[in-house]
Parts: structure tokens; C-alpha cells; sequence
């Protein structure tokens, strides 16, 4: 199987005298979902900054598609746990904004847009199931509403690889549950690797691999560890 990140003894953190996590070894590839649990303030959300190429890594070996350069536009989508979206704009707005990373600068520009873009748009909105909030500002809809206008937004983009941080806070039990299952349906379909920072241990497992960052004992740091599920 094709690689997608891989890594090698990767310290992460903001300088070299305050690391906050080590990985070893790890190799993420084509169409798997991994999920990374742990404590707060562990270095969760810095890890996946850093597969993002958000951070820079203090050392090691970090390569997303076997390059250590950022990938092309549209081809790595980034969920963060601030949604980044446009409030006064509507949800057509937003998820139109994911969607037109495969445009020329010209059709982005002018808003001429081709017809697949509209109609991948409209899909990924009609599968968070927000087509009757189509037109609506996005300042008026609740955070849940909100988080799934954000995961449409990547749905419509096509990245072919998706991380994620805690996509599914805000959300009820029986709503996270269903936007789980069309995320995972959605991924696998389409051979698209997504990694998630997720805090709901059961839910973490229904990923095909789990880890967790552990704190060592001897250290400030901590370690990525697999999951045994």
C-alpha cells in the first residue's frame, strides 16, 4: 500500500528546549482512517498541525504524499477545531469556497463556475444534510450546524487526505453518529486517508487504527502508542 504520511523520529513542539511529543515510527497509507486520543494539552492538535504543514516539526522526518514540501492546492483538507468559516456569508458560500480549489484563478475570481463544482457543492451539503439551510448565513446556524457546514466544505473540495480535530464536538449522540457514518462511507468510497483527534474513546476505535499520546514517565514529553482495540 501507498504511503500517505510517514514519519520518522518526529519531534514536535514550539522550540527545542519545549518538546511536546516524539513518534518514532509511523506510516499512515491510502484509504486507511487512524484516529489519536489523549489528555489535553497532550500535543494532539500540534501533531496534526504539523501533518497539516500548519507547524514545522523541531527534527525528525515528516513526509505527506513522500514529500516534504506542502501539497497542492486542494489535495490535504483541514477541519480545525475553530471552523475557519466566513459567518456573514451563507452555507452555499462557505462550501463553495472548499470547492473551487480545483479552478482556474479566473472562474474563482469572476464566479463563473463549472458546472461540476455547483453540483459537487450541492451534494456535500446535501449529505450533512443542510440543503434547507442552503441560503442561510452561517451566523445564524447553531455550532453543530456549523461543524457540519465545515465538513462539507472539505467533502466538496475532494482532498485526498482529511484531517480532522474533534469534527464531531458540538454535536448530539445520534447526529455525531450519523455524520460518522457518511464521513466514513464518504472516505473509504473514494480511497481518501482521513486522521481525526477525536476524545470519544468508543468512537475513536471504530477507526481502523487507533493511538494514543502517553506521557513518558522519565520525560516532559509524550509518545504516540497504538491502540489495542
Amino acid at each position: 500500500m501507498s504511503s500517505v504520511i510517514n514519519v520518522e523520529n518526529l519531534k514536535i513542539g514550539y522550540s527545542s528546549s519545549s518538546i511536546l511529543a516524539i513518534v518514532d515510527n509511523l506510516q499512515i497509507n491510502k484509504g486507511e482512517i487512524v484516529s489519536i486520543i489523549g489528555e489535553s494539552g497532550i500535543g494532539k492538535t500540534t501533531l496534526l498541525r504539523n501533518f497539516a504543514k500548519l507547524l514545522s516539526p523541531i527534527d525528525g522526518k515528516l513526509l505527506i504524499f513522500d514529500s516534504q514540501l506542502k501539497p497542492e492546492r486542494g489535495k490535504l483538507g483541514y477541519i480545525p477545531q475553530k471552523l475557519g468559516l466566513i459567518t456573514h456569508e451563507t452555507v452555499y458560500f462557505n462550501v463553495l469556497e472548499g470547492a473551487i480549489c480545483h479552478e482556474s484563478l479566473l472562474r474563482s475570481i469572476t464566479g463563473f463556475h463549472e458546472e461540476k463544482v455547483i453540483n459537487k457543492v450541492e451534494d456535500s451539503i446535501k449529505l450533512m444534510n443542510l440543503s434547507d439551510k442552503i441560503d442561510e448565513p452561517i451566523k445564524y446556524l447553531s455550532g453543530g450546524q456549523q461543524r457540519r457546514v465545515a465538513i462539507a466544505r472539505t467533502m466538496a473540495q475532494g482532498a485526498k487526505l482529511i484531517l480532522a480535530d474533534e469534527f464531531l464536538s458540538e454535536l448530539d449522540d445520534k447526529t455525531a453518529n450519523n455524520v460518522w457514518n457518511i464521513m466514513s462511507e464518504y472516505v473509504r468510497s473514494n480511497d481518501i486517508t482521513l486522521v481525526i483527534v477525536e476524545h470519544n474513546v468508543e468512537r475513536a476505535k471504530l477507526a481502523d487504527r487507533c493511538f494514543e499520546l502517553v506521557r513518558n514517565q522519565d520525560s516532559d514529553f509524550s509518545v504516540l502508542l497504538e491502540v489495542d482495540k
